[in-house]
């Protein structure tokens, strides 16, 4: 049966909850559609002691997700192409969240593979291995989605819990990133292969 997650599970060190996002299940609503897929890769970003994290900064009108309440979406765009989901998870008055790096599709796939713009037999993998192939095979932009609350059961994006335990999670230094890139804050599910 599954089980939404609470927003006290966000309430917490990005780190923490990034490992705990490992085998959840998030759902996306989607014109009358549910696409359904398994986290298996995230990476963790600490607020404003993280060089690496949007929040580092301080607090802007384009980070101020990060700042708020703790299980709301944090959508932002990279190298002009790509969106990326981050779902904000720190502790009361602090501010941080966690990259949503790669999924596991299970519901959906063929619209997924219509949104990438790729045939209905493409790898799973290839559907959504990567932050920005995963949001572009659930519809996820910043219009459509930055500040959806995951722990509501009316937003369109919801994280939720099956039961499903990762056996082995495996841990790296961050990808992608130029600044503070050794910190080892990426976490794959063991035995899936990281695109």
């Amino acid at each position: 049966m599954l089980k939404l997650l609470p927003r006290r599970f966000y309430s917490r060190s990005p780190e923490i909850v990034a490992r705990a996002l490992l085998g959840k299940l998030l759902i996306r609503d989607l014109q009358g559609k549910r696409l359904t897929a398994r986290i298996t890769e995230v990476e963790a970003y600490l607020g404003l002691i993280d060089p690496a994290s949007h929040a580092a900064r301080g607090l802007t009108p384009s980070n101020a997700i990060l700042f708020g309440p703790s299980g709301h979406v944090y959508v932002y765009f990279i190298y002009g192409m790509y969106y990326c989901l981050n779902v904000a998870s720190h502790l009361p008055g602090e501010a941080g969240g966690v990259l949503i790096r790669a999924l596991d599709p299970i519901d959906g796939l063929e619209t997924m593979a219509d949104l990438r713009g790729l045939p209905h037999n493409t790898k799973p993998k290839l559907l959504t291995g990567g932050p920005g192939r995963l949001c572009q095979a659930l519809d996820i932009t910043r219009n459509n989605s930055n500040g959806l609350d995951v722990t509501s059961r009316t937003s369109a994006i919801r994280i939720a819990d099956d039961g499903h335990r990762p056996t082995e999670i495996q841990t790296t230094p961050r990808i992608g990133i130029s600044k503070a890139a050794d910190r080892p804050l990426r976490f794959i599910i063991g035995g899936t292969t990281p695109p």
